[in-house]
């Protein structure tokens, strides 16, 4: 388990009525900088924090190309270069939450970000699909410890897990896988599958878009607007995977039955 993703806390049980120490999973705000301007503040929990800049970036469009500690050691900041940067381009100030980023920014124009078509020719056999939540929670530390945290799973076509990351944001911990896969140099990750713990929002799938992943799965439902964007960006998009069973939304050629 990362450090600093849970943190002790005392609580009553009842109705037994006894006091216990337990741990629960740390939020905190993190300032998201691009060439020395503060861009965006989003509630995450601490780890991976550079991922998680890179991954937002990549997200927005923004063309980073590294992130580190700022240098004036500011606590809770990541500082992002980003060359090709246009401050006056913004039509917009970013914050996001960690229930979800889309929050606030009042239009859909607002968050889309060119995204050519998938057209990753990648085919991925059904029971397989519906194992990767398993296999997600099974990798959770931070999870089995606090049952607070969300997971975002990097998996090549075999289902073996690449990458993990856990946030109390769903939005957070695909921007740190992204960002992840971005220092490994994998993207696009065209012959990847990315498997998230909770539901598939327009966000998650404008992530894997940008990213150009052709498979997402969840264990939870996608929203209508996140299926309209799957099948307008030609990614298969995969819910309710749990039990050897899921439905499958959009581009359903490439789930072998």
């Amino acid at each position: 388990m990362p450090p600093y993703s849970a943190a002790p806390v005392e609580v009553l049980r009842l109705p037994a009525g006894r006091s216990e120490r337990d741990q629960v999973a740390v939020e905190e705000p993190l300032e998201i900088r691009v060439n020395g301007a503060p861009v965006a503040v989003t509630m995450r929990t601490p780890g991976h924090d550079e991922e998680l800049a890179l991954g937002f970036c990549l997200s927005e469009g923004l063309h980073p190309i590294e992130a580190s500690l700022p240098r004036d050691l500011a606590a809770n900041t990541v500082e992002v270069t980003a060359p090709a940067f246009d401050p006056a381009r913004l039509q917009r100030s970013f914050y996001t939450s960690s229930s979800c980023g889309v929050c606030g920014k009042g239009a859909l124009e607002a968050v889309e970000v060119e995204a050519p078509r998938v057209g990753a020719r990648l085919e991925v056999a059904a029971s397989l699909l519906a194992e990767l939540p398993e296999r997600l929670r099974a990798a959770q530390p931070a999870f089995a410890a606090t049952g607070g945290l969300h997971a975002t799973g990097l998996f090549d076509p075999e289902g073996q897990l690449l990458c993990l990351r856990e946030d109390v944001g769903r939005h957070n911990a695909m921007d740190k896988v992204i960002g992840w896969a971005f220092g490994a140099d994998r993207l696009p990750l065209g012959g990847q599958i990315l498997c998230v713990s909770g539901r598939l929002s327009f966000e998650l799938v404008q992530k894997a878009a940008v990213v150009g992943c052709p498979v997402v799965v969840a264990v939870g439902a996608p929203s209508s607007l996140a299926v309209e964007l799957a099948a307008d960006r030609g990614i298969t998009l995969c819910g309710f995977a749990r039990g050897g069973r899921l439905n499958v939304y959009t581009e359903t050629w490439r789930v072998l039955a």
